[in-house]
């Protein structure tokens, strides 16, 4: 039962929003009494950090098996950008939002173990598109990681990114693009742009 509450819990946060979903929109969803929920989870903040975390581990092993297919690292940012977009369900109701504005402390937390395991695959893809050719050698590769990753948080800015002037897909495909076209070879953009293409296709 647990590990039913903690996946109705997490598709419904993704969905609806960390404060919009009360215990009683659960409770309901499910069909089970508060009483069942608060056996497993002491409270909703409780739950939310359970849900989180479990939901950053799943996309954190994702990752990992993507980047174990050593593909072509224009090619790879893609392929995660896919995966962790349907993870997030395109971010609905923004939770990485809602998150930094009701439960600070769970952001923090959960911002540092990103910047940890983004870091390393970010690391790990410029060093392989610098050997093979498609990145620049001149890049001063932990600046432009750190710079990616920042980039990557903004992105969950209202402020900055109101909903009303950018979808999330939209704002992520203008961003890897903006990256990649920053740092690739003239041998880097042919791939960038062919795989641009197949994208939208």
């Amino acid at each position: 039962m647990r590990d039913k509450i903690l996946h109705t819990a997490t598709d419904l946060f993704l969905n609806l929003g960390f404060k919009s979903v009360t215990m009683d929109d659960l409770a309901n969803e499910m069909g089970i009494s508060k009483k069942t929920i608060y056996s497993h989870f002491e409270n909703k903040t409780k739950l939310v950090e359970e849900a989180t975390t479990q939901l950053f581990w799943e996309i954190s092993d994702g990752i990992d098996e993507i980047v174990a297919l050593k593909k072509n690292p224009i090619e790879e940012l893609y392929e995660i950008k896919k995966f962790v977009m349907s993870k997030l369900k395109d971010e609905k109701a923004s939770p990485q939002y809602q998150l930094r504005k009701y439960y600070p402390k769970l952001f923090d937390t959960l911002r540092k173990k990103e910047f940890e395991v983004m870091q390393d695959c970010v690391v790990d893809n410029i060093k392989r598109g610098i050997d093979i050719g498609i990145y620049r050698e001149n890049l001063n590769i932990q600046f432009v990681a750190r710079i990616y990753f920042m980039g990557v948080l903004s992105l969950g800015d209202h402020d900055l990114f109101p909903s009303t002037m950018f979808t999330k897909v939209d704002l992520e495909d203008y961003y890897l693009e903006y990256h990649l076209r920053g740092i690739v070879t003239p041998e880097g953009r042919k791939i960038l742009n062919k795989t641009i293409n197949s994208n939208q296709e």
